[in-house]
């Protein structure tokens, strides 16, 4: 017969460790998507003048540094992977709530740049009908399927990282028979997408550069799984890093293999979202376009999906502790428990977003101002915990967070004027509110953690 005291001890039940390193490094892969560069391609060309490649490469070695410093504080804070965590615990809890108000921007852009994106892709396939309509289709029909409940399941999930490998691999290899039948090149037609002689300033590539890290967004979704992954303190670190340098490494030929068959840039406004399949066709014809563009489209579908939910449920996590009004945005739909309200919110402010942004590189570039922002602030954590507070003082702990917060300060700088402003007057705003809110940051701040409902 047990004792009374024996009864007590049982353990409450806990997240099972069942995730080894391959699993993190496929789950960052499928956030991410292998197509990553393919949407923004054009954008990405125009603003780097025709040097995707080296930008993409430029990212990922911010992407990598910033990839190591979350590593490095997923081991601090294993059950709680967030920027606005590491910040505000590490240096101060109103500089926490500021990059968690940075990341508020990321997850209200996501949905609304997912809705920019599938409204341009459908000209290809109905040229006569206005993107404003298309707009309004997908907006309702991301809010339509979040309501009901309707998740992307793992399965699904995998079939559509297939679907999409067999497509790249479709590409490479038209692109490759066209590059042959059409030569022989000379060693500065290969070299032509990594440095334009009439382009190649460090203003052009760090402007560039801070679009095209839109390729690398999601990566630190891997940090938040630290509590179901076989050692945690080696895994996710290796994870995240591996995640940056084989994203950087398809997407850097992908978009190589892109400015190949259409050296240069110069695409309009009008085709800048759809130039990725366009240049393909020029090796693959009409088909390896269509796959293209469908299989963009439906991954951008389920992106736009589960960023609107994601959105949902952050604002959901700012309701339930009163951050924001409570009984609206902290209530749940009693059967699909649902942030119903939310969804709802995100959706018209991704569908009226779309109207007046309309454009993806300006949408683009006003997530990125949050997520540099946020990384800024996981390497000053990192430099704060491990340097500057901790015994091990050594050089890889001092270059890494310094050399990530550098490079995507300069990115960050080198958005347009028009993403800096109005990213920092929703900065402003929300440092006004918080400091409302906490009496001057006097008072205890908010919780903005994702809860898992």
């Amino acid at each position: 017969m047990s004792s009374p005291s024996a009864a007590t001890t049982v353990a409450a039940p806990s997240l099972k460790r069942a995730l080894g390193l391959w699993d993190l490094v496929m789950y960052g892969i499928i956030v991410i998507q292998p197509t990553a560069p393919m949407p923004g391609y054009g954008v990405f060309a125009n603003a780097s003048q025709g040097q995707v490649v080296t930008c993409i490469l430029i990212g990922m070695v911010a992407m990598v540094f910033t990839a190591i410093s979350y590593g490095r504080m997923a081991r601090v804070y294993p059950s709680a992977g967030s920027a606005y965590t590491y910040v505000g615990r590490e240096i101060h809890p109103a500089l926490g709530f500021v990059t968690g108000w940075s990341m508020t921007m990321d997850y209200m852009i996501n949905p609304l740049i997912c809705t920019i994106w599938c409204g341009k892709a459908m000209l290809d396939f109905f040229p006569g009908v206005s993107p404003r309509w298309w707009f309004i289709a997908f907006a309702l029909l991301f809010t339509l399927l979040n309501l009901r409940g309707v998740e992307t399941s793992a399965r699904i999930n995998q079939v559509l990282f297939a679907a999409m490998g067999v497509v790249i691999v479709a590409f490479f290899g038209v692109t490759i028979r066209y590059l042959t039948s059409t030569g022989p090149h000379t060693a500065a037609f290969f070299l032509q997408p990594f440095y334009n002689p009439h382009a190649f300033t460090p203003r052009v590539l760090l402007h560039g550069t801070s679009l095209a890290v839109l390729t690398y967004i999601g990566f630190d979704g891997i940090s938040t799984l630290s509590e179901e992954v076989h050692n945690p303190k080696r895994n996710i670190l290796l994870a995240t890093v591996l995640v940056c340098v084989i994203t950087g490494v398809l997407a850097s030929a992908e978009v190589y293999s892109a400015q190949l068959l259409r050296p240069g840039y110069g695409f309009s406004e009008a085709e800048a979202e759809r130039a990725f399949a366009h240049v393909a066709a020029i090796a693959g014809g009409a088909a390896i376009s269509f796959a293209i563009t469908i299989t963009l489209l439906i991954a951008t579908i389920g992106s736009g999906m589960g960023a609107q939910l994601g959105a949902a449920r952050l604002l959901y996590g700012m309701g339930r502790s009163n951050a924001i009004p409570k009984s609206f945005f902290g209530a749940l739909d009693p059967r699909t428990r649902i942030p119903r309200n939310n969804v709802i919110a995100v959706g018209v402010v991704a569908l009226v977003g779309a109207y007046i942004i309309r454009d993806y590189d300006r949408a683009a570039e006003l997530l990125n101002y949050g997520a540099l922002i946020a990384f800024m602030g996981v390497n000053i954590a990192s430099l704060t915990h491990y340097f500057i507070r901790g015994k091990n003082r050594s050089l890889s702990n001092l270059l890494v967070p310094v050399c990530g917060f550098l490079i995507c300060g300069a990115l960050w700088l080198n958005l347009s004027k028009m993403a800096l402003i109005a990213g920092s007057i929703w900065m402003f705003a929300g440092v006004a509110y918080g400091a409302v809110k906490t009496r001057g940051f006097q008072a205890d701040l908010v919780n903005f953690d994702v809860p898992n409902e």
